[in-house]
């Protein structure tokens, strides 16, 4: 069974090719993906890579983590599934704001949000 890998503090030149590559010193990548900044097509900084195997992942994690890559040190790890963030909702007159991709409160929000004045 294949395993999915987080690759962070990617420098902003690295791309997928270039990723792939890297990995592919390590065992067989079924794919490899830099991700990028939906509205600038920029890249943000991370990617993530799937090795064929488990043993190819954790062999992965074990060499390429802590390692030095166009300057950067990566950060290589297990891929964790997305947890649903919420996000959404409030604004408006007196909403109660958003919550945001970032999780965290909501606040004021909206006008006159957060204090009843009547």
């Amino acid at each position: 069974m294949s395993m999915k890998l987080y690759v962070g503090n990617l420098s902003f030149q690295t791309s997928s090719n270039e990723l792939e590559e890297l990995f592919a010193g390590v065992g067989t990548v079924e794919s490899a993906t830099v991700v990028e900044d939906r509205d600038t097509g920029r890249s943000r900084g991370f990617g993530f890579v799937e090795m064929s195997s488990q043993e190819e992942g954790e062999r992965a994690i074990t060499e390429l983590n802590g390692t030095e890559h166009n300057g950067r040190e990566l950060k290589v790890n297990e891929a964790k599934p997305r947890e649903n963030r919420g996000g959404g909702g409030g604004g408006g007159y007196g909403g109660g704001g958003g919550g945001g991709n970032r999780g965290g409160g909501g606040g004021g929000g909206g006008y006159g949000g957060g204090r009843n004045r009547w």
